[in-house]
């Protein structure tokens, strides 16, 4: 019998903590993409729009309830790939298979157009360069991992996105308190 608790279950939590108290290191073939080394310079110069393609993941789990840590983990490791290709000097992108992962990966490339049209716009600022919006996918890739359990139902990674975000969540989340018959 599966049962689809919410995130703030109490069963849920302490299951989870006990995940990360007991998690054991992972091994050197379950690091994605061990030849990328990701530069803490990098993430903390980008960390607005480390932060934006975060909060771009939340609200799609929030439009959509069946977006799981799965999904998100392989709309992010398509979207490495192409951004790796991308850094080669080569134009080619390979989307997720499924509907799920599909779609947000679609999101999530418009998002980083977006984003580097408004940097590209503004004085001052130089655009991200697509080696550095890879390896802060990688980074995502690697976040959301660690912070999953593997399971195909777990919502883990996106629990943990929800935890450095609270009030942009909580915003998102708030439903209205009227109460029609």
């Amino acid at each position: 019998m599966t049962i689809d608790c919410p995130s703030d279950c109490a069963h849920l939590l302490t299951a989870r903590r006990y995940e990360v108290e007991n998690r054991k290191p992972l091994a050197s073939g379950d690091i994605v993409f061990p030849d990328v080394e990701v530069d803490v310079d990098l993430i903390r110069r980008n960390q607005t729009a480390l932060s934006g393609i975060g909060l771009k993941i939340l609200k799609s789990a929030l439009e959509n309830p069946a977006l799981r840590d799965p999904e998100v983990l392989a709309a992010l490791g398509a979207l490495a790939e192409t951004f790796r290709t991308l850094e080669s000097g080569i134009i080619f992108e390979r989307p997720p298979d499924a509907p799920l992962p599909r779609a947000l990966y679609g999101e999530l490339a418009n998002f980083i157009e977006e984003l580097r049209k408004m940097e590209a716009q503004q004085a001052g600022f130089s655009p991200l360069k697509n080696s550095e919006i890879f390896r802060m996918i990688v980074f995502l890739l690697r976040v959301g991992r660690r912070e999953s359990n593997g399971r195909p139902r777990s919502r883990a990674f996106l629990d943990f996105l929800r935890a450095q975000f609270p009030s942009e969540a909580a915003a998102q989340l708030e439903t209205p308190r009227i109460i029609m018959p």
